[in-house]
């Protein structure tokens, strides 16, 4: 049976009653467990509080061997995939538009989406857990040296110096390059062959760029407090601008010098 005249196709249709909001709702649980998160007695996690002092964690921490290393790695990892969840999938709504759209007509077309996701959040989680093991490196390097400890606005104007330089450099505009034309992107690596591999392989390739794009501006995020919703919200805006809009390119340029400014203005405040 046929469309009615002047009727979106089936497809086209299915796309947005079915793949829209079942995505939009992902990313709003992902926000809602985050505020619900920040607000509880564990919101301290997020902001990389005492892991073992009190709490389910801390007997966790005594009662699984190296505990006071694994627990809260993996305490850790739940809330940066619930970050990442919330702030980095709104931006590659693009991404999996293109994909649903090209692999609509095969029976394993939900797991083949699941798979993307899962390969893009791989991607995020391995960073996120290469920024943990970095920050705790230099927070116990700070709880050493009472000298550096008095000084760590230093680390957060250097921090976001960082981010502002990054902003400027070709990585930053190849990667962003990359996720600004997903279409093409999915045109020129999926192969279909070993469908499920290669859809995770997919998302973990395009969360490569994704990271190359906007590490910088997530590890604002230890600068800024890591359990704040406000910045989250407003990195995750600005990284979505950049991704996906058509004038989005050009707010790079602003938005590094805005943050070279603000770090040396936070130098000039503490000279």
């Amino acid at each position: 049976m046929t469309p009615a005249a002047g009727s979106p196709p089936r497809n086209v249709s299915r796309h947005r009653r079915v793949f829209r909001p079942v995505l939009a709702a992902l990313i709003a649980l992902a926000w809602m467990a985050l505020w619900a998160w920040a607000r509880s007695p564990y919101g301290r996690y997020l902001e990389h509080g005492d892991w073992t002092a009190s709490g389910p964690a801390a007997f966790l921490c005594q009662v699984v061997p190296a505990g006071d290393v694994v627990v809260p790695m993996v305490l850790y990892a739940a809330a940066w995939i619930l970050m990442t969840a919330a702030m980095m999938l709104p931006t590659t709504l693009p991404l999996f538009n293109a994909f649903d759209r090209l692999t609509e007509g095969r029976p394993d077309h939900g797991r083949l989406l699941v798979l993307l996701g899962l390969g893009y959040m791989a991607v995020w989680g391995a960073f996120g857990l290469l920024a943990h093991g970095l920050h705790s490196a230099v927070l116990a390097l700070l709880a050493s040296a009472p000298t550096l400890a008095w000084h760590g606005w230093v680390l957060g104007a250097a921090t976001i110096a960082l981010a502002g330089a990054f902003q400027f450099s070709r990585l930053k505009h190849r990667c962003l390059e990359k996720c600004r034309t997903p279409l093409s992107f999915v045109i020129e690596h999926w192969r279909g062959q070993a469908q499920a591999w290669h859809a995770f392989a997919l998302g973990a390739h395009h969360g490569l760029f994704c990271v190359g794009c906007c590490w910088a501006l997530m590890v604002l995020m230890f600068a800024l407090g890591t359990g704040s919703l406000g910045w989250m919200l407003l990195l995750a805006a600005v990284m979505a601008i950049e991704k996906n809009l058509p004038w989005g390119h050009r707010l790079s340029a602003p938005l590094g010098f805005a943050l070279l400014g603000w770090a040396v203005f936070m130098v000039a405040m503490h000279v």
